[in-house]
């Protein structure tokens, strides 16, 4: 399975891009993320670190993810020390999350 076949036919970023896109939401989550939780089975919480520019950073990532792939919920929570990223799907988006979910824990999906 490529790098990318876990990415939904419903994602309208256009292929060249959706490499670059995983990029960045893999380093924010290297560079930020200190815990990840599942609380539902239909959503995820991210907790990275703040710092400058991280919330604004965050927010404009979730806005650009939100315009091509509407499936995604997304819910930033600004913190002093933390920013609680939720990101939530229907079921039939459930494999993205957890394709999400392993990429953000280090593996590669």
């Amino acid at each position: 399975m490529s790098e990318m076949a876990w990415v939904p036919q419903s994602c309208t970023l256009p292929t060249e891009e959706q490499p670059l896109r995983v990029a960045e939401w893999d380093a924010l989550f290297s560079e930020r993320l200190t815990s990840l939780t599942r609380p539902e089975p239909l959503r995820l919480r991210f907790d990275l670190a703040g710092g400058p520019g991280v919330e604004e950073r965050v927010r404009e990532l979730v806005a650009r993810e939100s315009g091509c792939c509407s499936f995604f919920a997304f819910t930033t929570t600004p913190g002093e020390d933390v920013i609680v990223l939720d990101i939530a799907v229907d079921a039939a988006h459930e494999p993205v999350l957890d394709a999400l979910a392993t990429r953000a824990a280090g593996g590669q999906s």
